[in-house]
């Protein structure tokens, strides 16, 4: 009878770790792809068993039931949006340029990463789900309101400006011009890339942000 040595066993045991992590991915994926195709009705541990064809009892196993996986939707909509943002607030350049880097990172964001921006913007009705997002948005409405102030502060932005109020205009300006560049329906008139309504976008927000000055220099 041969013998398990421990390097084989830690071997076995990490190929499991990694099998049942990718197979719960795979799961979370179907799920977020069940949400936005259908909303919350549309994820359950059935529809996302049959989708990715697998067993019922392998969803419950992974993740768990409807709420389980609302959550874990929300959650890597979380981590999705956590990668693009780490780096947008650091300290290098301008006020300004640092504005236009949070900017231009977020439209990145929803374009790389559609998925995770709908659930972001739009989460699943379910109460863990949406205090988990709502404590992300938090955060970067905080950050971007201290940006905000900074620039206010130095003359570089309108000083008619209200720190917090400019934050939620300007994250609702984004996440709607954003929301209408995804679709691909008549909602978006053909004439209207999504590029071109990002850079219009972006000018409009810069006209209304930046001093006559500073966008002039």
């Amino acid at each position: 009878m041969s013998v398990q040595t421990e390097s084989q066993a830690t071997g076995r045991s990490t190929r499991t770790q990694r099998r049942v992590s990718q197979m719960r991915a795979r799961l979370v994926e179907v799920a977020e792809t069940l949400l936005l195709e259908g909303g919350v009705q549309s994820v359950t541990a059935e529809a996302v068993a049959q989708r990715a064809d697998v067993s019922l009892q392998t969803v419950y196993n992974r993740i768990g039931g409807q709420q389980a996986l609302l959550l874990a939707v929300a959650e890597r909509a979380l981590e999705q949006t956590r990668e693009f943002m780490q780096t947008a607030y650091d300290d290098n350049g301008t006020v300004v340029e640092r504005l236009l880097r949070v900017g231009e990172t977020y439209i990145r964001l929803a374009f790389d990463r559609p998925q995770a921006f709908k659930v972001f913007v739009n989460p699943p009705e379910d109460p863990e789900a949406i205090e988990k997002i709502a404590t992300l948005a938090t955060e970067e409405h905080r950050r971007l309101t201290e940006l905000l102030r900074e620039g206010i502060d130095t003359g570089e932005f309108n000083t008619g400006l209200h720190p917090e109020s400019a934050a939620t205009a300007l994250w609702g300006m984004l996440n709607g011009m954003l929301s209408v560049a995804l679709r691909t329906d008549a909602m978006r008139p053909d004439t209207v890339s999504p590029e071109s309504l990002v850079a219009a976008a972006t000018t409009i927000i810069e006209c209304g942000v930046l001093t006559h000055s500073t966008h002039n220099s």
